[in-house]
């Protein structure tokens, strides 16, 4: 079995989880800011130390689709500044991401690259292809700039997702990532009380958050 053949299997069979690093993948995009088509290869976004958002969606001229990529460009300036690449992912093709981008008025300020994933590699890669319907779940990963998966989300065809979430963990993430000694709790913003896991923690969580 040569290489390809080992890479496929892997993808097929073990998709990634949580704490592995990410093989190098490309697709074709269609790009809404340039108006071209275009490719996405992750070894150059991590050459340039971005963080990577995959945001994995059933299909192109549907109904919850347009309103989640809405509310995520709306946080995509946003997410841009953290470090942040946003890739929306389907299994469609670039050309029907271009018709689908004009035609529906809710796609009007989606600026990030849309990729196209027709043959359905990368959406097993991440675990969120259904063989059944040949569709993406609607699964959201963040990819570190080390390369490493540290966060994943996937929701059933019919519940939408909600982008300040999102903006937040990727604030933490960000956070995180150059105050590894600390964890940051539910609801956290930047500003406010991290925790550093220790002996002297334990059982005191809640009093130490309200010191």
């Amino acid at each position: 079995m040569d290489v390809k053949e080992i890479a496929k299997k892997i993808i097929t069979e073990c998709p990634l989880r949580v704490g592995d690093r990410v093989p190098n993948f490309e697709m074709e995009i269609y790009d809404p800011s340039t108006g071209k088509f275009g490719k996405i290869v992750l070894e150059d976004l991590l050459k340039e130390r971005k963080w990577v958002i995959l945001f994995f969606y059933p299909a192109d001229y549907t109904f919850v689709c347009p309103t989640e990529l809405a509310d995520l460009a709306e946080k995509y300036d946003e997410l841009k500044e953290l470090g942040c690449e946003v890739i929306s992912v389907s299994t469609d093709t670039k050309f029907v991401h271009l018709a689908w981008h004009r035609d529906e008025p809710l796609l009007k300020n989606v600026k990030y690259p849309m990729g196209a994933d027709p043959t359905g590699q990368i959406s097993r890669l991440f675990g969120v292809y259904d063989e059944n319907t040949g569709l993406a779940l609607r699964g959201t990963f963040i990819i570190n700039p080390e390369g490493m998966l540290v966060g994943s989300e996937v929701n059933y065809y019919n519940v939408g997702r909600n982008a300040d979430e999102l903006l937040r963990k990727m604030k933490a993430n960000v956070y995180l990532m150059s105050h590894p000694e600390e964890a940051c709790p539910a609801k956290w913003e930047p500003g406010k009380k991290t925790l550093k896991p220790s002996e002297e923690l334990v059982g005191r969580v809640g009093e130490v958050l309200n010191e």
